[in-house]
C-alpha cells in the first residue's frame, strides 16, 4: 500500500462540509498549535444536557452577503493564545476538512478574527495526519472547490 503525500501551500483553499460551509480560504500556520474559524458572535446553548454553539461564517473573503448558519456540539473550552500574546477562552468543534482527495476530523476553535486577512487558520494539530508537507513559497496548490 502505498501513501500519498498531500502539498500544501501557505494558504488553500478548504471545504468544511459537516458544517455547509463549500469553500474558504484558511491560512496554512505550522507556527499556531490549533485551528480557528472566524465568527463574528457565537452563542453557546444547551441541547440534550450539552454545551453547543451556534455561529455564523462569511466564507468568502470581502462578500458579507453569503452567510452560513452552523450549530455544533462545543467538545472543549480551551485558553488560547494568539500571536500577540493574547488569551482567550474559546469554544472547540469537531468537524470534518475536505481537500481534493482528501478529508479527515479536525477540531477549531471559535474566534472573531475581522482584524486578521484569512477566516480560517489552519494548525499544526490539523495537519499533523498522514504525509502532509507544506511549501511556504506556494498558494493554492490544491484544486480549487
Amino acid at each position: 500500500m502505498s501513501i500519498s503525500t498531500l502539498t500544501l501551500g501557505w494558504r488553500e483553499w478548504l471545504s468544511l462540509p459537516d458544517i455547509q460551509i463549500e469553500s474558504i480560504k484558511a491560512k496554512i500556520d505550522t507556527g499556531a498549535r490549533s485551528s480557528c474559524l472566524h465568527t463574528p458572535h457565537y452563542e453557546i446553548f444547551q441541547k440534550d444536557q450539552h454545551d453547543w454553539v451556534r455561529f455564523t461564517v462569511h466564507p468568502r473573503p470581502k462578500n458579507h452577503e453569503v452567510l452560513t448558519k452552523v450549530e455544533a456540539p462545543v467538545i472543549d473550552y480551551r485558553l488560547v493564545r494568539d500571536s500577540g500574546g493574547h488569551e482567550e477562552n474559546r469554544p472547540f468543534i469537531r468537524t470534518r476538512l475536505q481537500i481534493p482527495g482528501h478529508h479527515w476530523e479536525i477540531e477549531l476553535s471559535l474566534s472573531n478574527r475581522e482584524n486578521m486577512k484569512f477566516d480560517m487558520l489552519l494548525g499544526r494539530t490539523a495537519i499533523n495526519h498522514g504525509n502532509i508537507l507544506i511549501n511556504p513559497g506556494r498558494s493554492y496548490l490544491t484544486k480549487n472547490i
